[in-house]
């Protein structure tokens, strides 16, 4: 597992993660044991953010076993209401102004192989922007949002990337891939077991992707 990373106070904002989990999670990912798979992703896209202690992270998700398992590890957990990705990220938003007048980032939840060190990452180069996005492998969608004064305009769906950069978004492309692969397909899975899973998604494969739930030390 990997290790906390250094508090880096210039570096603190609030990531906000919304998770679609299971069971209509990853329909486009046609394997067997789809909803387990999808759990396991969010599980070690959640582990990730909390291992920056920069990072205050804010889960919004309608499944209640990501939902348990988000509160177990530190998050802060908001409800989705089923009106879309962009639809959670602000409900997310609003749930992040406790922290303050911080910086927020948005990032997908469906990212197996992410860590701790690549989010680090991905904030650092957004960090000296104003308002910047990290592209997927694709280069066409987009897997982290930041905003320094914390007003986020998302535009997730097809073609994101173009979007956030018609709204002012800068593109910071020098990050590791473990950061920019979102998971959808099975092609995008091999790629991810290439570069090395998460715990729980390793664990996941190793079970055969049962649908099985998810407790705060693991699959199983």
């Amino acid at each position: 597992m990997a290790g906390f990373l250094a508090m880096d106070e210039d570096l603190e904002c609030v990531v906000i993660v919304p998770v679609q989990g299971a069971p209509h999670g990853k329909s486009r990912l046609t394997v067997p044991g789809r909803a387990g798979l999808s759990r396991a992703f969010a599980a070690d896209t959640i582990d990730a953010v909390m291992r920056v202690p920069s990072a205050h992270l804010v889960v919004v998700t309608p499944d209640p076993v990501l939902t348990r398992y988000a509160r177990a590890a530190g998050a802060l957990v908001v409800p989705d209401t089923g009106a879309g990705l962009n639809a959670a990220v602000a409900a997310g938003m609003a749930a992040g102004v406790p922290f303050g007048a911080l910086p927020m980032a948005a990032m997908l939840g469906d990212l197996p192989a992410v860590t701790p060190e690549a989010v680090r990452s991905g904030l650092i180069q957004c960090a000296g922007h104003e308002r910047a996005f990290v592209p997927d492998l694709a280069g066409t969608g987009t897997v982290l949002l930041w905003s320094r004064d914390g007003r986020l305009q998302p535009a997730f769906g097809p073609g994101s990337a173009a979007a956030h950069e018609a709204l002012g978004y800068v593109r910071c492309e020098r990050v590791p891939s473990h950061l920019r692969l979102d998971v959808d397909v099975r092609a995008d899975l091999a790629v991810a077991i290439e570069l090395g899973c998460g715990r729980h998604t390793a664990a996941a494969l190793a079970a055969g992707a049962l649908s099985h739930p998810v407790s705060h030390e693991g699959l199983g």
